[in-house]
């Protein structure tokens, strides 16, 4: 199973359109990262999968002008995935994510950015939702701008 067709354009339409033994898993992170999803974000579609955004009316100078991507929750080919990208950029919180996980006697599958699992008991949550709650809106705009500073305008000179 891949990420879901295009057709599936809502969270409710994406969660019927899952297999019940991928649906119970998702709905249980997915309930998770809504408790603890700092004020600001929204839940949407994006990618294939539920996406948890900075609204383009918040923040829309992003670098692909879609809106910037705090954490997804997805189902893939091989895996079901939580997607962190307050952890990507910042070691603390991986660091922290990672020793919750050793701490709960989870093994991290993680990549970049993802934390790959195929069963709910191959995830520790509390480290999921503390990882998902440790960054403001305010903290992860300015991580962006640093990254991806806005570009200058050129000047137009008259002939």
């Amino acid at each position: 199973m891949a990420s879901a067709p295009k057709s599936v354009k809502t969270v409710k339409e994406y969660l019927a359109w899952l297999p019940e033994d991928r649906r119970k898993p998702i709905e249980a992170v997915r309930k998770v990262i809504l408790k603890n999803l700092p004020k600001g974000f929204v839940e949407s579609m994006g990618y294939g999968m539920i996406t948890y955004e900075v609204p383009l009316a918040v923040y829309p100078d992003t670098y692909n002008k879609k809106p910037l991507m705090y954490a997804a929750l997805g189902s893939q080919k091989n895996y079901m995935a939580a997607y962190l990208m307050c952890g990507y950029g910042n070691p603390k919180i991986a660091a922290e994510l990672k020793a919750g996980f050793e701490k709960a006697g989870k093994k991290l599958d993680a990549g970049k950015s993802c934390i790959r699992f195929n069963k709910l008991e191959d995830l520790a949550l509390d480290a999921i939702g503390k990882a998902v709650a440790s960054c403001s809106l305010e903290n992860y705009l300015d991580v962006d701008r640093k990254v991806h500073p806005p570009k200058k305008k050129a000047l137009k000179t008259k002939k």
